[in-house]
């Protein structure tokens, strides 16, 4: 489909505002249970990098705002700069901890993908989501949907410590070997001993 196609769905405007041209979608923001159990999930299982942190005591909660940065060096050092920085890049996942709920047995959220349903996931792009898929399998990674599952095998889902879904995917297709070398790949393997 091409992009006018596209850009003249029902509903889309034909000409976004001017004033609109420099907006950046910024972040997402998810509440988390237990916010050390979270930030080691999104650093050690996804890569992401913290980049400010803000307590409010008296509303009893507590923010983090990670991001996917290959080089840290980009990142500022001084506090006020790093929110400025951090408050202008595009992906920004916001952690929201309200204090006290780490000690509840269960998650009190809702991840949006059961009745009523509403928000559905976040998506991390991956160089190569099988190799990514056979990382998180090796972690011991919960999946809620793996790459063989279903029809859509070209994405996978898994899942954080409070079960939001967290969809994978590559920006190019993955490999599928024409019928005659996987059908070959198949008797090879019915061969073998």
């Amino acid at each position: 489909m091409p992009l006018s196609d596209v850009t003249s769905l029902p509903g889309v405007t034909v000409s976004p505002d001017i004033a609109t041209r420099r907006y950046v979608f910024n972040h997402t923001m998810i509440r988390v249970r237990d916010l050390a159990v979270s930030l080691d999930f999104y650093t050690r299982v996804l890569g992401f990098t913290p980049v400010y942190k803000q307590d409010f005591p008296a509303a009893a909660f507590t923010i983090v705002y990670l991001v996917l940065v290959g080089d840290r060096s980009v990142i500022p050092d001084d506090d006020a700069d790093r929110l400025r920085w951090v408050l202008a890049q595009p992906g920004v996942l916001e952690l929201t901890h309200n204090h006290g709920t780490e000690t509840l047995e269960a998650t009190p959220y809702h991840n949006g993908n059961s009745e009523p349903r509403g928000f559905g996931h976040l998506c991390v792009s991956v160089p190569d989501v099988t190799v990514a898929c056979a990382r998180f399998e090796a972690m011991g990674v919960p999946f809620q949907k793996r790459l063989t599952d279903g029809t859509m095998k070209h994405i996978a889902f898994i899942r954080d410590p409070d079960n939001y879904w967290i969809e994978l995917l590559q920006p190019t297709p993955l490999y599928e070997p024409p019928k005659e070398e996987a059908t070959k790949a198949g008797e090879d393997t019915k061969e073998a001993p």
